[in-house]
């Protein structure tokens, strides 16, 4: 890329911020940055990848869909909370002072400038490279006769029997609009009576957002399609004015304590209720008239702050089915994962998985190694072993083709103790862990429907195995979800192990969570919500006496806790250098002489999505227990967040062989020396893209470098 590096200001809306001096800022607010529009920033940086030549073209195409169901599942989750507190009259200030209407102000003037970019993203820069690759988005009205022919076919078989068209009249109320759904509102004229009458057609979800014509690489809005076929719905009708339309509702669930005895149900009803949700966004055509969007706004009970006009099609989510197509030479180049060094060699030398761990702690890197050969082995393994007594799981997310589920089916059926802790409000999912949760228990899985008032986002396995030297557990603690899908795009690290006091740990919080106990002691795991925010506090004050000497890196995909931010601010006065990888939020304001003058916050964005945890103090000790100038390294599922720290269940685990915690110094090492992918927060709370020579892009570099452990 060429001319100065691109920056993205959110926090500021505008002009960059005037940092105010070190003194005044230790006790203000504006020592935050607010944690919606530092998630703005984040996709705003997504849609930089959109934008950006040297990205393959079908990539560019997966980013603006990335793009827009993230901004989805914003609306769905953050708006719609603030507008409850506003609805509730709660006034109360976030860390850096904004109230939730203030809040929803500024991410109003922000989303609506991101919109505009990616419409012009898609519709200017986009569009037209797709179509020198062959690949063309026509209107309908572009198409000559010949395609008009074949879209009538596909209109009468395919798309006409599932429409239903539903009028707006004294007899017929408007109708409900579902979450997300995209649609066409018509206004139809009767010519015998002189009426004019409303109409909604519901575009179907099941169908392919963008129709693809006979020579497989030109598409055709779907709703163009319908929109071009009206007649066939209201026949005998004159046909009016009609505009697209979607609807983005409230879908968090939100349990109530007294509904909670029997949690599995609690969540099913709940599911119920979102279909059910307030509207908070509606999305139409930047030509619809004002007759039109008075009548949606008045039905859907939205405010005109809440009306978003898109010149481009709605719902760039639908850009998949384009991704989807077969031209490798748009795409980045297949990574195949490899097989950890020590698991591949283990086939060969006829050693088992549990002697390949006994000899010697295993550390997985995704998707550079590969989750199928080294986790799902490991359950897979450990449902046919004879000698394994028990099996212990977390399942947050998995997929509908796990087979880590039929391992743990498979164990249940052969007698072995198997239990799983199903976390049903694992947002998004939960429908699918509740089919999965029953599964289960018709196979004899102990399952567990998580805690009321509490997630379980740990990531943890607990094999038991009975040998000659008596009963020893073997573990696997990780940082991403025990999903084969999402661990060939989601960048995660795993620990296996079976150290003795982790397996005694594990046992603990197992115990915890299945049974009725006191919060136990846990000799190396950091939990939350017991300890784990006392034990990271502790360790930065640790490296806060350190002075000079001290240092921090930290890698995760938010940071938004105050107190802790706090601390990194009274460490880096003490003279610590923290370097920060954040992903995505980060609340901190680095940089800042006098307050934050040694803290370096990065954000890689790339090809693959950041989401594994780091946590490095030079003066750790080996365990938290320890004291000494020994280093500590821990890695696990919590971010720096609230919610993390007191609402969820947590776990990190040390990782003390020396080469493993020189692969982790590794990672992180080529992180802060990337000049292609990276990110840099400024202390004005701007983001500006670190510009260099292109040496180091982290996604390939780790890809390199694994080949290279695999060779050795």
């Amino acid at each position: 890329m060429s001319g100065s590096p691109p920056v993205i200001t959110t926090n500021t809306i505008g002009a960059p911020l005037e940092v105010p001096p070190a003194e005044a800022l230790a006790a203000s607010p504006a020592r935050f940055l607010n944690r919606e529009l530092s998630w703005l920033d984040f996709n705003a940086r997504v849609l930089h990848l959109a934008e950006d030549p040297n990205v393959p073209l079908l990539e560019r195409v997966k980013f603006l869909a990335i793009f827009s169901q993230n901004l989805d599942e914003f609306f769905q989750v953050r708006v719609a909370g603030l507008k409850d507190q506003v609805a509730a009259g709660v006034s109360t200030p976030t860390p850096d002072g904004r109230t939730a209407a203030q809040q929803l102000l500024d991410i109003r003037d922000r989303v609506d400038a991101l919109c505009r970019h990616q419409q012009d993203v898609f519709l200017t820069q986009v569009v037209p490279a797709l179509a020198e690759k062959g690949i063309v988005f026509s209107g309908y009205d572009e198409l000559d006769d010949d395609d008009r022919k074949h879209l009538d076919e596909v209109f009468e078989g395919r798309i006409f029997p599932v429409l239903t068209p539903l009028a707006v009249d004294p007899g017929h109320p408007f109708p409900y609009i579902s979450d997300l759904s995209l649609n066409l509102a018509v206004i139809v004229h009767d010519p015998q009576t002189g009426s004019l009458r409303f109409a909604r057609v519901k575009v179907p979800n099941l169908l392919p957002r963008f129709v693809v014509m006979p020579d497989g690489e030109r598409f055709v809005p779907l709703e163009q399609v319908i929109a071009a076929h009206l007649g066939s719905l209201f026949p005998g009708m004159e046909i009016g004015a009609h505009h697209s339309f979607r609807v983005t509702r409230n879908a968090d669930l939100t349990l109530e304590e007294e509904e909670a005895d029997d949690l599995l149900a609690a969540v099913e009803m709940e599911l119920r209720r979102r279909r059910f949700g307030r509207a908070v966004r509606l999305e139409v055509d930047h030509e619809i008239s004002g007759e039109i969007l008075d009548l949606l706004r008045r039905e859907l009970d939205v405010e005109e702050e809440d009306v978003y006009r898109q010149a481009g099609p709605l719902d760039l989510g639908g850009l998949w089915s384009v991704h989807a197509l077969d031209r490798p030479d748009l795409k980045d180049p297949v990574w195949v994962p490899i097989t950890e060094g020590r698991l591949a060699s283990r086939e060969e030398r006829g050693v088992s998985f549990f002697n390949v761990i006994r000899s010697g702690d295993v550390l997985v890197h995704h998707p550079y190694t590969s989750f199928g050969t080294s986790v799902e082995e490991f359950i897979r393994q450990a449902s046919n072993d004879p000698k394994v007594l028990a099996i212990k799981i977390t399942l947050y997310r998995t997929s509908g083709d796990s087979s880590i589920i039929q391992s743990l089916i498979r164990a249940a059926e052969r007698g072995k103790q198997v239990a799983a802790l199903v976390e049903l409000k694992a947002r998004f999912d939960e429908e699918k862990n509740i089919v999965w949760a029953r599964e289960l228990e018709k196979a004899g899985v102990h399952v567990v429907y998580g805690l009321v008032g509490l997630k379980i986002h740990t990531k943890t396995t607990l094999v038991v195995r009975e040998e000659s030297e008596g009963i020893r557990r073997y573990c696997h603690i990780g940082t991403g979800n025990y999903n084969p899908r999402t661990a060939r795009l989601y960048e995660d690290l795993g620990l296996l192990t079976c150290d003795p006091d982790i397996g005694s740990d594990l046992t603990q919080l197992f115990n915890l969570l299945t049974g009725y106990a006191r919060e136990p002691e846990f000799k190396k795991l950091l939990v939350a919500p017991s300890d784990l925010r006392g034990a990271i506090r502790s360790l930065i004050e640790r490296e806060e006496r350190a002075g000079v000497a001290g240092r921090i890196t930290m890698k995760m995909n938010s940071l938004v806790d105050a107190e802790m931010i706090d601390a990194l601010y009274a460490a880096s006065r003490a003279g610590v250098r923290i370097d920060l990888l954040v992903r995505g939020i980060c609340s901190l304001r680095p940089g800042v002489p006098g307050l934050s003058d040694t803290i370096r916050v990065r954000s890689i964005v790339g090809r693959y999505l950041e989401h594994s945890r780091i946590f490095r103090f030079e003066h750790g000790g080996s365990s938290l227990g320890d004291a000494g100038d020994a280093p500590a390294y821990y890695i696990g599922s919590a971010d720096l967040m609230p919610r993390n720290l007191d609402r969820r269940v947590e776990a990190l685990v040390p990782v003390e062989a020396p080469a493993l915690r020189a692969q982790l110094d590794e990672i992180l090492a080529v992180s802060f020396a990337d000049d292609t992918l990276a990110w840099e927060l400024c202390p004005d709370g701007t983001w500006r893209h670190v510009e260099g020579a292109g040496q180091v892009e982290t996604h390939r570099r780790l890809q390199e470098l694994a080949l290279a452990r695999r060779t050795a």
